[in-house]
């Protein structure tokens, strides 16, 4: 008469992974994905139109670690941005009219 054994001895295997897509896309951000690519249309050997597309997909963090960070100097994404060229735009209007005021009271001294 033979036992069987019904423990369990060694550790169930497991099988593949699931990977949902909230998991996937934490994955792209974290690490940054680069799509590159060319479009390019010929008409008889003749280049016509040539696209060129670079497109990085990261999170913020990640940008930031790749040294990409345009958005906070573009005044139209970034409010401190904006504020920072209104100040600057009206800083060099200021100067403009203090110049052609200066201009103008010497042209009134020479007369």
């Amino acid at each position: 008469m033979t036992d069987v054994d019904f423990r369990q001895s060694s550790y169930p295997v497991s099988g593949p992974q699931t990977t949902n897509l909230a998991d996937i896309l934490e994955r792209v951000l974290d690490k940054g994905i680069v799509i590159a690519g060319d479009i390019k249309v010929d008409l008889l050997d003749i280049e016509l139109l040539t696209i060129r597309i670079r497109l990085f997909v990261a999170s913020v963090d990640t940008a930031k670690k790749a040294g990409i960070d345009w958005w906070e100097n573009d005044p139209a994404l970034s409010s401190v941005a904006s504020h920072n060229a209104l100040k600057d735009e009206n800083r060099a209007l200021r100067q403009r009219v203090e110049q052609l005021e200066s201009h103008s009271a010497d042209e009134a001294t020479e007369k």
